[in-house]
């Protein structure tokens, strides 16, 4: 692994998968694998970890260079301490916007999915079921214990996880990225790669999200 990202979804984690890539890191490692369904080994990876089972991370990254977003946020001390060498991109934007972002997306396709209320995804794909569980579990019953609906309690937690990845990753091997402050450098620093000269990704934004989902343009 040449890096581990550990910052949550909805932190720009397209975008950093698509410069991680560009950069010399890949393939990486991000949810839209999972739904995606052409790496049926990987689902089935990260279905056990769902399910708690005891893995070896060496397996399931086995093809990996790097990783960013769920599901591997979700483990992220114990992927950490299974590659001790590779550096750990904690990825972050303010609460205010993480969790509108969550709340126009991710909440939303789980909302309308419950309702039976969400169209049919553009491109005709159906996730496999082993996405869905995985996000269920990792996610909603995981990272957000349920809770997501809970304000004051998603900004605590979000808050305490941001501070506990400071705290037990030495600052020796831990670098920080920004939404919308950060661009390749902190990136290509941390690889030991040139800055491309180029604009950063800018990918998969709320919008873009919502109709790839299903779920239509959004109101505001």
């Amino acid at each position: 692994m040449k890096i581990i990202g550990v910052g949550f979804g909805r932190t720009g984690t397209v975008s950093l998968r698509a410069a991680l890539e560009r950069l010399g890191a890949g393939p990486c490692l991000h949810m839209q694998v999972l739904r995606d369904g052409a790496q049926a080994r990987a689902g089935a990876h990260w279905q056990r970890v769902a399910d708690g089972a005891t893995v070896d991370w060496h397996e399931v990254f086995a093809g990996w260079e790097s990783t960013v977003d769920w599901p591997a946020c979700s483990r992220w001390r114990e992927i950490c301490a299974a590659f001790p060498d590779a550096p750990v991109l904690l990825n972050w934007r303010d609460f205010d916007g993480f969790y509108r972002s969550c709340e126009r997306t991710i909440w939303a396709v789980r909302q309308a999915a419950r309702a039976g209320t969400l169209g049919p995804r553009p491109d005709g794909l159906v996730p496999p079921p082993a996405f869905r569980h995985v996000i269920e579990r990792l996610i909603w019953q995981g990272d957000f214990q349920g809770r997501f609906a809970d304000r004051a309690w998603m900004e605590r937690m979000y808050a305490d996880r941001i501070a506990a990845v400071r705290r037990e990753i030495p600052a020796g091997r831990l670098v920080e990225w920004r939404l919308g402050q950060d661009g390749w450098e902190p990136l290509a620093r941390a690889l030991g790669v040139p800055v491309p000269d180029e604009p950063f990704p800018h990918l998969h934004d709320t919008e873009e999200f919502r109709v790839q989902a299903g779920l239509g343009h959004s109101a505001t």
